[in-house]
């Protein structure tokens, strides 16, 4: 059995309060932007809120790396982690801290066993769907001459942008709205492969348990059967020996 590391005791305890963060960082994210009449006051405190839950991220890393026996190699295996850290840092963008904060939740997650691969890709669509909706709102709402005004325009625009299907009755107009379609584009691609490719390993593992199982029924047949073999032939020996087969009489000679 392996032998549990520091490192993994640290992602087992703080997985589930830095998905509660995410909670929190989802919320101070999603208001300012629903209800665009919110006091300056709460504006700000959602502002710290994103700053403090990234930061929280930002500190997990930190420690991680801390924890590492290979540094480097930790580096280099999580280097979309590094990424995700120092993005923000370079332009203090709302839309930097999403895209930075989400991908450390995403890279977080993948590495918790106790969550399964379905869990994670309905997890991931609800949270692009969600994010989406919102950045592009956030983006385009005070656009001259763009056409998602509203949030449910904006989620209908973001669902149909994820399938691929783009009916164009909303589409962005301005350039980072433009890199946010792109960006639900493609992962709306990459999670139908993931999807795709899980239900096929689903039939794949049924087709071969299926196939295991018959295996070891015609086994236990053929086994089956031999052991009546056996137990003919030991009927048919005992058979033999309680009732003998007389053998010819000699013919009696003359006195």
């Amino acid at each position: 059995m392996k032998q549990e590391t520091a490192q993994d005791r640290w992602e087992r305890r703080t997985q589930r309060p830095l998905l509660a963060l995410a909670v929190a960082f989802a919320l101070a994210y999603a208001v300012p932007i629903v209800d665009s009449s919110v006091s300056h006051t709460l504006t700000v405190a959602c502002t710290v809120v994103e700053w403090v839950v990234w930061g929280a991220f930002a500190g997990d890393y930190l420690v991680r790396l801390g924890l590492a026996r290979d540094r480097r190699e930790f580096v280099r295996g999580h280097w979309m982690d590094l990424c995700a850290v120092v993005l923000p840092m370079l332009q203090p963008l709302r839309l930097l801290r999403l895209v930075s904060t989400l991908m450390l939740v995403g890279r977080r997650a993948r590495m918790a066993s106790q969550i399964r691969l379905t869990t994670y890709v309905v997890g991931a669509v609800v949270g692009l769907l969600m994010f989406g909706s919102l950045a592009v709102l956030s983006v385009e709402r005070a656009a001259p001459h763009g056409n998602i005004r509203t949030l449910g325009d904006a989620v209908w625009w973001s669902f149909t942008t994820m399938t691929t299907v783009g009916y164009g009755d909303h589409a962005p107009t301005t350039g980072l709205g433009r890199v946010l379609a792109v960006g639900l584009m493609l992962s709306g691609i990459a999670l139908l492969g993931v999807v795709t490719a899980n239900i096929a390993a689903w039939f794949i593992s049924r087709f071969e348990k299926d196939d295991v199982e018959e295996r070891r029924q015609t086994a236990a047949i053929e086994a089956l059967t031999e052991e009546v073999r056996a137990l003919r032939a030991q009927v048919a020996d005992l058979s033999r020996t309680a009732h003998p087969v007389p053998g010819p009489t000699e013919p009696s000679r003359p006195a």
